[in-house]
């Protein structure tokens, strides 16, 4: 007999497989639609009977991957209005005071969703762990600066997806008192900007934050700017009210443009120096600082109030940058040449090409560059959110240095993902087909573990040693402050 469970809005059917129970596609709110789609959420209406959750849900409005990052990792795009849903599995519904992961997708707040195959949590139910996965508003519908609506809607999601936790998670077997909140690249920024909000007390007991950073947010103007500009290319007024007559088609095409727009015009004065710095010239549209979610940078906010912290796992791959530059075709147009032009765009001396290149004999152009943007992007904010975590509650860092298989990427933005979910079997074109098992197991059972009892396995980092585990076959290690000359000259060249 398959599961059924009540929750908010009503009776779901689940299905049963290999002691796992999964429900997907769960309503957490109601569709924002229309106007809605501008307003906060809010409660999902009840439906009559017992509704199936056998599918995954629609997802938020979305172009799909250019064609090189289409074929490592795919794209999303379920057509639908319900699209900000949960995805839950459970060892057993029926059970009580299973420790909780809820999971928030990346793709630079523009793209991603809860339905991917190496997001299944099949692996953490396994495990003993309830897993939910969460959708929220992308692009304009989640962070445009849209005059006569609330700001950082995607983030309000997030809070109302883990309050939608709070309220049903014992239906699953699961403890409201233990939830780990976790995620990767944009989901990671996430992690960070609800880490440190006032607004997440109670919500989130753990956090762990991959590949990501908590100073990506826009200030109100320059996200303004933005949004002007993406007014004017949809012939309409800035309002609220004008964007939420937009159905998600033309939504789409303008984030599209305004995208394209920002990366062969990264000029500071047109769009704000906030959206080419902290978005890195990859995001447009992002958290911004409200003064309510977002109090400014997450490192920032955490040093003032460190009562907000909780025990914290946070790291990023070795070689992040390689999937935004290798499979692209960019990573070839980069040369001893164009290094400084490239670097400059980024906000980066030229000068430290020479740092980095010491420590790297036989380092390409694009190596380089590949691995300054990296610590700037990644790296340095990890490490320094973990020191200011440290100071409040026990932080573990980590590096994933483990290369795949697939020539060039290294250890790249994304890899590590399947190996936390224990999914390598659907991931080959990204790690390719040989991925170790072992270093699999190891990942996956540290997340497991942290989400149990808060310990992951490895020593804690500490400001003065700065112990951080290096994921890696046929061994792992922990190493203390990994190459910590590099980032020092980072750091100083960008005061």
């Amino acid at each position: 007999m398959e599961p059924i469970v009540s929750v908010t809005g009503g009776k779901i059917l689940g299905r049963t497989s290999a002691g796992v129970s999964t429900f997907l596609g769960v309503p957490y709110a109601a569709a924002p639609v229309g106007p809605a789609r501008f307003e906060l959420p809010t409660r999902v209406p009840d439906w009559p009977g017992v509704r199936d959750a056998l599918s995954y849900g629609p997802t938020c409005a979305q172009s799909p991957y250019p064609p090189p990052i289409h074929a490592l990792i795919g794209s999303d795009g379920i057509p639908g209005d319900e699209y900000l849903n949960v995805n839950v599995w459970t060892p057993d519904p029926g059970g009580s005071g299973l420790p909780v992961m809820v999971w928030i997708h990346g793709g630079a707040f523009v793209r991603g969703s809860n339905a991917r195959a190496i997001y299944d949590g099949a692996a953490f139910a396994r495990d003993g762990i309830v897993m939910v996965s969460i959708n929220y508003r992308l692009g304009i519908s989640g962070f445009a600066a849209v005059a006569n609506a609330p700001l950082n809607r995607g983030l309000h999601d997030q809070l109302f997806a883990l309050q939608w936790v709070q309220e049903n998670i014992e239906s699953f077997g699961g403890d409201p008192n233990n939830v780990t909140v976790f995620g990767e690249s944009a989901g990671g920024m996430s992690v960070a900007m609800l880490l440190a909000s006032s607004r997440s007390r109670g919500l989130l007991h753990r956090a762990i934050m991959q590949s990501g950073n908590g100073s990506a947010v826009a200030t109100i103007d320059d996200a303004g700017k933005l949004a002007d500009q993406l007014a004017e290319k949809l012939a309409i007024k800035p309002t609220a009210a004008d964007f939420g007559r937009l159905g998600p088609e033309r939504l789409r095409s303008a984030q599209d443009m305004i995208a394209l727009d920002l990366m062969t015009d990264p000029d500071p004065a047109r769009w704000g120096s906030s959206i080419i710095t902290n978005g890195l010239g990859i995001m447009s549209l992002f958290p911004v600082v409200d003064g309510d979610i977002v109090e400014g940078p997450a490192a920032d906010v955490l040093a003032a109030h460190p009562d907000r912290s909780v025990p914290l796992i946070a790291g990023c791959t070795t070689d992040e940058f390689r999937f935004f530059t290798v499979p692209t075709g960019v990573a070839a147009a980069i040369t001893t040449d164009t290094l400084p032009y490239m670097l400059s765009r980024y906000g980066l001396s030229p000068a430290l090409a020479a740092t980095y290149s010491a420590h790297r004999p036989g380092a390409t152009a694009a190596d380089l560059f590949a691995a300054m943007v990296t610590d700037h992007a990644f790296r340095s904010d990890t490490l320094r959110l973990a020191q200011v975590n440290a100071t409040a509650n026990p932080t573990y860092a980590y590096e994933f240095a483990w290369p795949s298989g697939i020539e060039g990427l290294g250890a790249c933005h994304v890899l590590e993902i399947p190996f936390v979910f224990d999914a390598l079997a659907s991931a080959h074109p990204l790690t390719g087909p040989n991925p170790p098992q072992p270093l699999a197991d190891q990942i996956h059972s540290a997340w497991a573990s942290f989400a149990k009892n808060g310990n992951p396995g490895w020593a804690r980092f500490q400001p003065d040693t700065q112990l951080v585990q290096i994921f890696d076959a046929p061994e792992s290690t922990v190493v203390s402050n990994p190459r910590g000359d590099d980032l020092a000259a980072l750091r100083r060249s960008l005061r």
